[in-house]
């Protein structure tokens, strides 16, 4: 008689052709974090966006709220190899928040409130392909999802869509951020497995 029984095959997990490879999906929204999780009040909350000369671009949060904003559609991917698919955000993108700053710089910093940092292109941020955050399924972003307003890059895995974002410092050369130091990929690709350094 054998240890497993027929038809036993562990935890049932949904797979989809759409997933990125070694991706599972999820109905619910786990919650993983780095640290604890920041309670930022929104008379103390700033958004700033400082070039690599030092010029900066401030935004409170009343003038980022008055802000065009977008409501978007898009499927998340964690390293952790979870996906969510269609999940539906509002928030400014970083075409409007860039519109005006001059730079030449080629990367960028993101920064959070708790000390939280990952590196990204420049280019990844523009032309559509991100926005700060604030509202999530039609609710105003909880804090354990990053509220009151996180980063949303989701072409790369999730640990780029940094909660509590609080700025994005523009580099002329590439920094690590937070995970990248630790042996998690540079750029995080979810289609070609950019999980860890190497991949």
């Amino acid at each position: 008689m054998g240890t497993v029984s027929r038809g036993f095959g562990g935890r049932r997990r949904r797979h989809a052709p759409e997933l990125p490879p070694g991706q599972y999906l999820v109905e619910d929204f786990p919650v993983l974090s780095a640290g604890p999780t920041p309670r930022v009040d929104l008379g103390d909350w700033e958004f700033t966006i400082a070039t690599e000369t030092g010029e900066r671009h401030r935004w409170d949060w009343a003038a980022f709220r008055a802000l065009p904003a977008e409501s978007v559609t898009v499927d998340i991917h964690c390293v952790t190899k979870w996906s969510k698919l269609g999940t539906g955000w509002e928030g400014v993108s970083l075409d409007t928040l860039m519109d005006g700053v001059e730079t030449s710089a080629g990367f960028a910093l993101a920064e959070s409130y708790g000390g939280y940092t990952t590196n990204l292109p420049l280019e990844d941020l523009l032309d559509g392909k991100a926005w700060v955050a604030f509202r999530f399924d039609g609710e105003d972003l909880a804090p354990e999802h990053g509220g009151p307003a996180r980063l949303l890059v989701p072409h790369l895995y999730f640990w780029k869509s940094a909660k509590w974002v609080r700025g994005i410092r523009l580099l002329d050369s590439d920094e690590p951020g937070f995970w990248e130091s630790l042996g998690y990929h540079d750029y995080g690709d979810p289609w070609r497995e950019q999980r860890y350094w190497g991949d």
